[in-house]
This record gives structure tokens, sequence and C-alpha cells, in this order.
């Protein structure tokens, strides 16, 4: 019984570690690209997806440090997955957005 205690453990550790990889790098894309790229592609604001993916960071690094932040841990990584999904390519000019099949 303590084995599988312990795979759920590293199970859930190594979850949150792919998650706070996740919100780092959305937070370092979201701050390099300038404001007004934003704007010109329809998009909220750059500081609206810097705070979002600095606390989705946050949220994930709780996390990797056992301070279990559950169902929150989740959230921030689903908004770290909408920013690079849907943002980043709109900001980078490959897309993103449209759906156009």
């Amino acid at each position: 019984m303590e084995l599988a205690y312990l795979f759920e453990q590293a199970l859930y550790r190594g979850l949150a570690v792919a998650g706070l990889g996740l919100a780092l790098w959305a937070l370092v894309d979201a701050l390099r690209h300038p404001g007004e790229a934003y704007l010109r592609e329809g998009k909220r604001s750059k500081g609206f997806w810097g705070g979002l993916n600095a606390g989705a960071a946050l949220f994930c690094f709780f996390g990797v440090m056992g301070g279990g932040a559950g169902l929150f841990q989740l959230v921030a990584a689903c908004v770290a997955a909408v920013y690079l999904a849907d943002v980043r390519p709109a900001l980078s000019g490959k897309g993103g957005g449209s759906y156009n099949f």
C-alpha cells in the first residue's frame, strides 16, 4: 500500500513540475511581446496576460513545493495552455484565434 502512495505522490509531483514549466514558458513569452501587439491582434492587454500567467506560475510553484494547490493548479495550467494555444500564435504572426480549418 505504501508503494501505491509513493507512486501517487511522484505522479502528482511530476504533473506539478510540468505545469510549472508550462506556466513559466507562457509567462516569459507574454512578457517579451510589446503591448501594442496584443491590441493589434484583438487580444486582451499585455498586463492582463502577464498577470494571469504570473498567477498561474505562482499556483504551479505552490504545487511543486507541496502546498497542495489542487484544483487551482489545474486551472493555472489551463490558463497557460490557453495563452500558448491561442494568444502566442496570434502575436507571433502564425495565426491563432481565427479557427480557419
